[in-house]
């Protein structure tokens, strides 16, 4: 008999494991970003910490390097419809189906770490505003570093902007295209996961990317030569919840995702050591075969910063609603 019971008493358990286990939500968190990006590493942390708070009714699970298959470009379509419980969203990516986003921070034009620290506040409030218009919830911020954007060749050192124009030169974003073809410098967007074989392959000689991330790229196994063109502030990255699901989510869960953010966000709100890592990303990608040349001459940064700053006031009349009004927001933080 007592045999029978313990049985019986296992089998419950049995059962209430699995039933446990299927109550338990999941939230998937969609990351584009590689896992090797020190952001990935920081998400990881997040998750970690929530998990914790939460205890397993409700977890977080991070999904990074884009293995759900969900182009960040079409953020704002499918977080809104549910396709995700949460994603990481970058303002720069979101510029076809929300104008106004690309030109809240056009890279290039905040120069210092002291203006982009004036200028961080306001920025998170506009994008909490806009995505909001997507019905989209912004519970956290990760902090991009103050970067240091340099020009890599395959061939031969490009170290002048007069140079730069008989190359093909790899760009991430459309303020970029604008305004290096306000300079004469063939631009064309090229995807980062697309970068390697396009520089590989001859598709362009050049790549703009921060020497910070490019060994998560490899990018130094198909440039040879290295040169400092501008440091770059960008807004933050966004985590974004569809503000219906966010609505209907627990206290509890809420809380937990809130307190995880805001220690997100002081770990990465850091800027201090951002020189010192620029050095020794330098250093180890010099370890890998790149040849650093001297940096891009301050008339030719000058000059560069011209002409984002004309880009920045064009996109943003171009993209009319709000974004003459933030582009103005963002000056006035910036006390211009």
């Amino acid at each position: 008999m007592n045999e029978i019971f313990k049985r019986f008493a296992i089998g419950l358990t049995g059962v209430g494991l699995s039933m446990s286990a299927a109550s338990a939500e999941e939230w998937r968190f969609n990351n584009f970003l590689p896992e090797t990006r020190p952001e990935s590493v920081q998400l990881e942390q997040f998750v970690s910490e929530v998990n914790a708070a939460l205890g397993g009714e409700t977890s977080l699970k991070l999904y990074s390097g884009g293995s759900l298959g969900l182009p960040n470009t079409d953020t704002l379509r499918f977080l809104p419809k549910g396709a995700v419980e949460m994603s990481l969203m970058w303002a720069n990516y979101l510029g076809r189906d929300a104008p106004a986003l690309s030109s809240v921070v056009v890279q290039g034009t905040i120069g210092s770490i002291e203006e982009f620290e004036k200028a961080i506040p306001t920025v998170r409030d506009i994008y909490e505003e806009e995505f909001a218009e997507w019905d989209v919830a912004s519970v956290g911020y990760v902090a991009i570093p103050m970067l240091s954007v340099s020009v890599f060749c395959r061939e031969e050192p490009v170290r002048k902007i007069e140079d730069l124009k008989s190359k093909k030169l790899r760009v991430w974003a459309r303020d970029q295209v604008e305004a290096f073809t306000r300079l004469g410098v063939s631009a064309q967007i090229i995807p980062q996961e697309e970068m390697y074989v396009a520089m590989k392959t001859g598709v362009v000689d050049c790549a703009l990317y921060p020497a910070l991330y490019a060994h998560t790229v490899s990018l130094q196994e198909v440039s040879k030569y290295a040169s400092f063109l501008y440091p770059m502030a960008s807004g933050p990255y966004v985590i974004g919840v569809s503000t219906d699901r966010w609505e209907k989510t627990d206290d509890t869960v809420k809380a937990a995702i809130s307190e995880a953010a805001e220690d997100l966000w002081e770990r990465t709100n850091q800027y201090e050591a951002d020189y010192q890592r620029e050095l020794d990303a330098r250093a180890k990608l010099a370890e890998g075969g790149i040849i650093w040349g001297e940096d891009y001459s301050d008339e030719d940064r000058e000059t560069f910063v011209a002409s984002v700053t004309e880009t920045w006031k064009m996109l943003a009349e171009e993209a009319g609603g709000n974004a003459p009004a933030y582009r103005d927001r963002v000056l006035e933080a910036l006390g211009r």
